[in-house]
């Protein structure tokens, strides 16, 4: 199984930036999809997931109204779409996938990709 996210970047605080994250070796229908982050010192932490049919969403908190997550099923990839981003945003975006039902926890979580820096500017 392979997760192989991109789209990561250094973008200015207000700016945008679009994750992707494509997977292979699983059947992509059959597992949530998630993004995680951690930053500098800090745990990972969750900030969106994705259900199987793409139907429901979940955010954390602080990405709530900026970050919109979708899934292109026959693409096998999983998207975040970060808009007015801010300096405390900065941290290594993972995704994951689960055949779990319970979708915030890292330990519910299947496979993981390599990690993808965002670096926001003041």
């Amino acid at each position: 199984v392979q997760l192989q996210a991109s789209g990561g970047g250094l973008v200015q605080a207000g700016g945008s930036l679009r994750l992707s994250c494509a997977a292979s070796g699983l059947y992509f229908r059959n597992n949530a999809m998630a993004w995680f982050r951690q930053a500098p010192g800090n745990e990972r932490e969750f900030v969106s997931a994705i259900r199987r049919s793409g139907q429901g969403t979940f955010y954390a908190d602080s990405v709530k109204g900026r970050f919109t997550i979708s899934r292109d099923n026959a693409k096998n990839t999983v998207y975040l779409q970060m808009n007015s981003l801010k300096p405390e945003d900065t941290a290594v975006y993972y995704c994951a996938a689960t055949t779990s039902v319970q979708l915030t926890l890292g330990r519910n979580y299947n496979y993981w990709g390599q990690g993808t820096l965002v670096t926001v500017s003041s």
